[in-house]
């Protein structure tokens, strides 16, 4: 249940809970000097097993994670069951330190994931920082390099490795990448099913069979999920169906993959502080739906050249569907010269199709104006990858060396267009008559097409110099092409082109089974996304819904990494400890962000000069025979090196002139400065196993308050349990309880129009604060049949 997946801070509590807190971190920590003890026993040998990672996207022959100048963390399918139904998002959020969630659209199943203060989300308007890959094939959608965590199928997932960044994984790996590998019925043979109920009207359902057939094997997955939410108009409804079928033999594996997707997910999006406090279901204005259809193709090959050659290649086509429904307080109200029309907010009378200008048309009634914003993106992508790999020695050394091409492109069709009408009193929904807004100077209606292509040449080579020390030396280069036929005969039409080379180089040396050191550099990069370079300048500026205008090019984004740690692992009694700790810095150049216009409710993307992000991740294992516990600690510190200045938008720290001066040094929004996650899990009997995890997170500064000049969202700690109990090998129940504490907290926030929303619950808010609440106590039960 991805409600557990939502990003977790800490909250700002009394002495006695900072107290307690305390002592939890601190027995966990006391685990550090017992592990020195015992690699100092004689006879003492590490039982960690190793894990092998892909050099690339493409899986091929892997390397061993210690000898590769990178932080890496993995997750088996084991990892995303644990304590429930499958969840991908919920085990990153609960496991991995430097990653945390939030819920910008109000829907648990519609989180922007950061990783080391980068950003990979499914809402337009966010810098997308990180990579995702689908078995080797690029998740990232074309038209805004969003990724869609309703269309990625959990139960389906056998392994999920998050990365430092590297530039082989191409475009918008700036701080890293997440790469998916899938089930197959080699990998995966047997039957599983799940069925699991709970809080918030939540009911889902999850199938898997996987089998072989002497050279050939089948693997489908199935999975359905509904939840009522716990807010006003919030709910999902999640379809996922994944098959696979693979053939293989001595030398050669092929697989021939589908998936289909649907989701319609009603997200009440962020309210105001004081309506909150009224009635914490509350939502703002309404509707706000994404609704969302995807289809895959893929096939995928590996085959063996010699005993020392192998060649991977993958052919995808993919097609893509999105409606968003977006209900906001509108732009236009009756004007003031008598004439009773409507007027736009420059003052001009509004229009409709034809030029019409609109009447004033709900007059004395009890509604007041509200706009209906709606988008449909239209995309179908397309590719192919392929790579030679190679692990012939070089001067006698052990080396793997990769080489490789790849090809993305895509074709989409957007358009986006506004409706004028009321709002009701209570709920705040839009309601008609729904006139059509036709107003160019105000970019309303939009239709364009836009073309994406693609192209990289890769290449990456690891020598072990010694058997304990590696080097890795890494590079690719990008080629970027976006056109842009605006269908409407505007001026969105436009033509852009983007080069770039990124190296790496890197050592590890693994000088004892305790002490591992490695270090890197890399750079990496990222193209203006087509809705970007669509809304780049103040005069043309967008609204939240995403209208776009033509404007100059923006610039490429370009990161430079420098990483560095320690790892390594003991025997500790009848167990083995584990750790990592690991520094990294990227700062780049010409960032993108999405900044506030001189009109209220509208924005727009432009390059900032140069931003940083640092920080610090420290993690610490232990896994016994009958139980295991986990520690992690992040501190991230993202900040502007380059100074602006925007409009404040609904900001009310404003200066005289309604603008905000962000000065270098300055800290990013969303990003927490430290996070804590804690895990314990024990085998109580042959049966019962028990589990608790929690995470913390302090405060965060608010989205719009790009110059920290107004409080933090408020951090928080939260505790979950979960348990399974084994009734015959084949049978088991499964239950889980979110929240235990029933926090109070949020996941993000910013700031609302406040005063142009009459908020009945609240009839005298001012405050523009806006905060998306985070789900209170939860109970989830389910049962698992497995042959």
């Amino acid at each position: 249940m991805a409600e557990a997946g939502i990003g977790l801070r800490r909250k700002d509590q009394g002495p006695a809970t900072r107290r307690r807190h305390g002592l939890m971190l601190g027995c966990a920590l006391a685990l550090l000097p017992a592990a020195a003890f015992a690699e100092d026993a004689p006879g003492g040998t590490a039982t960690v097993t190793p894990v092998v990672v892909a050099a690339t996207p493409l899986a091929g022959t892997g390397v061993a994670a210690d000898k590769l100048p990178a932080q890496i963390d993995v997750l088996t399918s084991a990892s995303i069951t644990a304590g429930g139904a499958p969840d991908a998002l919920r085990a990153l959020n609960e496991q991995v330190g430097p990653i945390n969630l939030d819920a910008a659209a109000g829907n648990p199943f519609q989180p922007t994931l950061f990783y080391h203060g980068f950003e990979a989300s499914p809402l337009q308007g966010v810098s997308q920082g990180l990579a995702v890959y689908v078995d080797g094939v690029r998740f990232n959608q074309a038209f805004g390099d969003t990724v869609n965590w309703d269309l990625i199928p959990s139960v389906a997932i056998d392994r999920l490795t998050v990365e430092g960044a590297n530039p082989l994984f191409g475009l918008n790996a700036l701080g890293g990448s997440l790469s998916l590998q899938l089930k197959t019925g080699f990998t995966a043979p047997g039957f599983e099913a799940d069925v699991s109920g709970g809080s918030f009207g939540m009911r889902e359902g999850n199938l898997q069979y996987g089998a072989t057939y002497g050279n050939t094997a089948l693997y489908v997955a199935a999975s359905g999920l509904h939840q009522d939410g716990w807010r006003d108009l919030q709910s999902s409804d999640i379809e996922n169906l994944y098959a696979d079928l693979g053939w293989r033999s001595d030398r050669a594996e092929l697989h021939i993959s589908a998936q289909g997707a649907k989701s319609t997910l009603n997200g009440p999006g962020t309210s105001p502080v004081e309506l909150l406090a009224a009635d914490p279901k509350a939502q703002f204005t309404a509707p706000n739906a994404i609704f969302n259809r995807y289809g895959s193709l893929s096939v995928s090959g590996n085959f063996k050249v010699s005993d020392t050659t192998s060649v991977q290649a993958v052919g995808y086509y993919n097609d893509f569907r999105q409606i968003v429904v977006n209900g906001n307080s509108a732009n236009d109200s009756p004007c003031d010269d008598g004439s009773g029309l409507l007027c736009d907010g420059d003052g001009d009378p509004s229009t409709t199709a034809g030029g019409a200008t609109i009447p004033a048309f709900l007059g004395s009634s009890p509604f007041a104006y509200s706009e209906l914003d709606q988008q449909t993106s239209k995309t179908h992508s397309y590719g192919a990858s392929a790579q030679v790999t190679n692990t012939d020695q070089l001067f006698g050394m052990n080396n793997h060396a990769v080489a490789g091409v790849s090809y993305d492109g895509a074709r989409t069709n957007f358009t986006a267009a506004s409706f004028i009408g009321g709002l009701t009193a209570d709920s705040r929904e839009f309601v008609g008559p729904g006139v059509l807004l036709d107003e160019p100077g105000n970019n309303i209606p939009v239709h364009v097409g836009i073309d994406d292509n693609n192209y990289g040449v890769f290449a990456s080579d690891t020598l072990d110099l010694t058997p304990d020390l590696s080097i890795t030396a890494s590079g690719r280069y990008n080629a970027i092409e976006i056109k842009l036929n605006d269908e409407l005969g505007g001026d969105l039409s436009g033509d852009h082109r983007y080069r770039r080379f990124n190296p790496s180089i890197g050592a590890a040396w693994r000088a004892t089974p305790w002490l591992g050191l490695y270090a890197s550099y890399s750079e990496a990069n990222r193209a203006p996304t087509p809705a970007e370079l669509s809304c780049a300048g103040p005069n043309d500026s967008c609204s939240l819904a995403n209208f776009f205008v033509g404007d100059p090019d923006l610039k490429q984004v370009v990161a430079h990494t420098y990483e560095g740690g320690v790892r390594g692992h003991f025997d500790v009694a009848s167990g083995a400890l584990s750790y990592d700790l690991g520094l990294y810095r990227t700062d780049l150049d010409n960032d993108i962000i999405f900044v506030n216009s001189v009109t209220l409710g509208r924005a727009f993307f432009t390059n900032i000069g140069s931003t940083r992000r640092q920080g610090v991740d420290a993690d610490l294992q232990f896994k016994a025979d009958r139980w295991s516990a986990y520690l992690a600690y992040a501190h991230t510190d993202a900040t502007y090196q380059s100074g602006f200045v925007e409009a404040a938008g609904g900001n009310p720290a404003a200066d005289a002139d309604g603008n905000l001066t962000i000065s270098p040094g300055d800290r990013f929004p969303g990003v927490p400065a430290d996070q804590v996650k804690l895990g314990f899990e024990v085998r109580a009997t042959d049966k019962l196993t028990l589990g608790v995890a929690a995470v913390g997170q302090s405060g965060a500064y608010l989205f719009g308050d790009e110059a920290n000049v107004t409080p933090k969202l408020p951090g928080f700690f939260v505790v979950n349990l979960n348990a399974t109990y084994q009734i015959t090998p084949n049978l088991q129940v499964f239950a889980r309880v979110e929240n235990v504490g029933d926090e109070k907290y949020y996941t993000y926030g910013t700031f609302s129009p406040t005063s142009s929303v009459f908020l009945s619950q609240a009839p005298a808010a001012s405050d523009p604060r806006s905060y998306s609440p985070a789900a209170p106590v939860g109970g989830f039960g389910g049962v698992r049949l497995t042959f």
